[in-house]
């Protein structure tokens, strides 16, 4: 079962994922990280969900942002990046509430119009049904509530593409599967970005769920694009 095979490479990698992510994106995913959560203009006193939550980064990022005044739902599948992310949150030194749980992000355990915010960062490929998982985050949100995806993607034909493309396909799964011990996880990697939607596509797919003012940013010469759309 894929879903099966998923999570139990992120927990097979889950040691290693933070350094790794660092060190291959040559610290760029910080940036990245940042910049998607800038772009929900979060306020105090908010709710947020972070699906696909991982080692915790984005939610630490959010804390960050915000000084701790929010309240932060995690949801991940894989017990060892929660365990991770749960370390992160109690060295951080900040006011900030998150909480972890274990779940699915098709099967998401809160109830409707209780967020102001949701982020999804490097997870949305994951997912197969799309279209189900965006109706779902759809409607966790408050009005106006907004939704960022942070996902990679492919740069646009030219020379970078290609010589990104040799890193990706071949390098980057060679220096992955050294570090983590993991070959099969860092070959699968750009398997599913090759896989997912261009950027006008997934754009459509939020529309199609709902989602309105969506707009999408290339970052990095197109290697991560962050899309935002917001509750109407």
């Amino acid at each position: 079962m894929e879903l099966d095979f998923i999570k139990n490479m992120f927990d097979t990698i889950a040691p290693k994922y933070d350094f790794l992510n660092h060190f291959l994106s040559m610290g760029q995913d910080i940036s990245w990280r940042s910049k998607m959560v800038s772009a929900t203009e979060l306020h105090s006193n908010t709710r947020v969900l972070d699906i696909a939550c991982g080692t915790g980064d984005v939610s630490l990022e959010v804390c960050r942002q915000t000084k701790g005044r929010v309240q932060i739902a995690g949801v991940d599948f894989s017990p060892r990046m929660l365990a991770v992310a749960q370390k992160k949150a109690d060295a951080e030194k900040r006011q900030c509430t998150v909480h972890l749980a274990a779940g699915n992000a098709l099967n998401l355990p809160f109830r409707d119009h209780c967020f102001h915010a949701v982020f999804i960062a490097f997870g949305i490929r994951n997912i197969m049904d799309r279209p189900a998982a965006l109706t779902g985050f759809y409607n966790t949100l408050k009005k106006g509530g907004k939704l960022a995806v942070l996902e990679l993607t492919t740069p646009d034909p030219g020379f970078f593409k290609t010589m990104y493309m040799l890193y990706f396909k071949k390098i980057l799964p060679l220096l992955g599967g050294i570090f983590s011990k993991n070959a099969g996880a860092y070959e699968y990697l750009p398997a599913s970005v090759l896989r997912f939607p261009e950027p006008f596509e997934f754009a459509e797919i939020m529309s199609r769920a709902g989602f309105t003012e969506i707009k999408w940013k290339r970052m990095t010469f197109g290697i991560v694009t962050l899309f935002v759309g917001t509750r109407g």
